[in-house]
């Protein structure tokens, strides 16, 4: 089966490592371009395309402050990937309750000693 382009959604954008370095970036504040490329050691059209990619799928936002364009991180198009993600919570917390529940038969075992 072939692979999506990466602009399908926002699970494709995120695949690639440094566009979830830049929204780690945004997540503390709108941040230009430049700012991105430096602080990533990418080329500034590098940080461009990223950029590009993930306004497109809804995980930036773009407004103009002067002559900058000014990035910033729009968390509403991680509501799909929050809610997949989510359905694994119910699997993780019962396999700690199971763990837990192990770890208080061991400690009962060995207090009957």
């Amino acid at each position: 089966m072939a692979r999506a382009a990466t602009t399908s959604d926002a699970f494709n954008a995120i695949a690639e490592p440094q566009r979830r370095e830049i929204l780690g970036l945004l997540r503390a504040g709108e941040r230009a371009v430049t700012d991105v490329a430096r602080e990533l050691g990418i080329s500034q059209p590098g940080a461009s395309k990223h950029l590009r990619v993930l306004r497109e799928v809804g995980l930036v936002r773009v407004r103009g402050d002067g002559k900058q364009r000014l990035y910033g991180l729009d968390a509403r198009g991680l509501r799909p990937i929050h809610e997949w993600v989510g359905g694994f919570e119910r699997y993780w917390n019962e396999s700690f309750d199971r763990l837990d529940a192990y770890v208080q038969d061991l400690k009962q075992t060995r207090q009957e000693e």
